[in-house]
């Protein structure tokens, strides 16, 4: 593992101003960090800026960025149009305490462009939009159970907290009461007759809640007949739906997975793109489960029905600005296709490298999510399509973080950033961006399998 060594020890002569912010961040976050996907070893690196698909760090190193503010960037960073909104909203004030006419536009071009959104109600994050659409489901059913599918990804709060990695009936973070776990039942995907046998002996479910897109984005992808066959599944039950479109909302189609697919749920929650790069959260439905937010007239729904929802930076002036403007745009149709190409173009790229070296990896998904699977001792290797892989959905989740650390670090090394297996692609990923994309993994591989040969298996 001498190899391994000398090529850690080059990353952190390469960084050594983001090792020295390192040193710092640590006697003040937990890590270092402020979010878990930051976390890298020996060190991540701290950014200065960013432009389109490029951003720089502390050390004057200038990377091509596959983060993409976490896939909430689609239109790239500082794209003008957003920056301008910003500047504008900025001069007149960054929080008001007080309705403004932005968050009214904002709304507007939500229900313009989702399907399902007969009314808007902004938050801060998407975990607080998938929050507060299972409690919407809860007050309009006044059911108590939730059903999600094993593998997907609905942020961080208690409810959704079981089910997302493996094993998936154990909770991916500790402090969650084994109480409110019983109120969550986990199931396989695609498996719409383990749904039906839970739904017809269990009367006390809420709602059904997923990715639209399949687990972490598509990592392991939904079908469209899957979708259209849980729709009429959860309408016969009378169990609300719930699209968590935090990533594929204003990605996969204008207004969504669900204009994609044709399949309109309950209830969506978005994120990230809504917000133009901005915090910034949103559930939209029907307006017969949307009025639980509203004020009446009768004291006893205020008191015993209404649901509760304050929030300091709910539809922020800033935000709307930004979110506005990005909705403007996706609206006018370009950005989705060109998104969708440059990111098959990836794909094609690393895939083809992949065959040159001959190892178990494969780079899938879909629109424009790119995904590197690593070690999956598939026969099909770089030509694997995940709709029609047998390949079992549990592997998908069960990580080397040793080999995914050192394989960020050597991307790094070689100008690219990412969150190492999992990819958001914008507009602006051009051919010589791709180019460049597939230059640097070539060369990444190579190091990896000269320095972890005992971690980098061939078929």
């Amino acid at each position: 593992m001498e190899e391994a060594v000398d090529f850690q020890r080059t990353y952190v002569e390469d960084h050594q101003g983001s090792k020295g912010l390192y040193e710092r961040a640590v006697e003040v976050f937990p890590s270092g960090v402020t979010h878990d996907s930051r976390f890298l070893k020996p060190f991540p690196i701290y950014v200065t800026g960013a432009l389109g698909v490029k951003k720089w760090d502390v050390d004057n190193h200038e990377y091509i960025d596959y983060w993409m503010g976490h896939g909430s960037l689609i239109l790239g960073h500082r794209y003008p149009d957003v920056v301008e909104a910003i500047h504008g909203q900025l001069d007149r004030g960054t929080h008001y305490g007080a309705c403004h006419e932005l968050e009214v536009e904002w709304g507007e071009r939500v229900v313009e462009m989702v399907p399902s959104a007969e009314r808007v109600r902004f938050m801060a994050s998407g975990t607080e939009a998938t929050l507060m659409a299972i409690r919407l489901a809860r007050s309009y059913t006044g059911k108590r159970k939730v059903i999600r599918i094993a593998g997907h990804y609905h942020g961080w709060h208690d409810a959704v907290s079981i089910g997302v990695v493996p094993p998936f009936d154990v909770p991916n973070s500790s402090g969650i009461p084994e109480e409110l776990l019983k109120l969550t039942l986990v199931l396989p995907p695609e498996d719409l007759q383990e749904l039906k046998k839970h739904l017809k002996r269990d009367d006390d479910v809420a709602c059904v809640i997923l990715e639209p897109s399949g687990g972490f984005s598509g990592a392991f992808p939904a079908t469209g007949d899957y979708l259209r066959a849980l729709r009429e599944l959860t309408q016969t039950f009378g169990v609300v739906l719930i699209f968590d479109e935090v990533i594929t909302g204003f990605r996969y189609a204008p207004g969504g997975a669900q204009e994609y697919y044709g399949v309109t749920p309950d209830l969506s929650s978005f994120a990230k793109i809504v917000a133009g790069g901005l915090p910034g959260g949103a559930v939209a439905g029907k307006r017969e489960i949307m009025e639980y937010l509203e004020f009446k007239e009768d004291t006893q729904w205020n008191r015993n029905k209404k649901i509760l929802h304050p929030g300091t930076f709910n539809a922020n002036p800033m935000s709307a600005a930004a979110g506005v403007a990005t909705l403007k745009i996706i609206a006018q149709g370009e950005v989705i296709p060109k998104a969708n190409e440059n990111a098959q173009s990836i794909r094609n790229t690393l895939n083809q490298v992949i065959d040159r070296h001959g190892i178990n990896w494969c780079v899938h998904g879909e629109h424009s999510v790119v995904h590197i699977l690593m070690n999956h001792r598939c026969p099909q290797q770089g030509a694997c399509d995940r709709r029609r892989c047998t390949y079992d959905y549990r592997r998908i989740y069960q990580k080397d973080p040793p080999l995914l650390s050192m394989f960020r670090c050597a991307m790094l090394s070689q100008g690219v950033d990412s969150i190492g297996d999992h990819w958001w692609i914008s507009w602006l990923h051009s051919n010589d961006v791709v180019e460049k994309t597939g230059e640097a993994f070539d060369k990444t591989i190579k190091t990896l399998k000269e320095s972890l040969p005992d971690r980098f298996n061939t078929p």
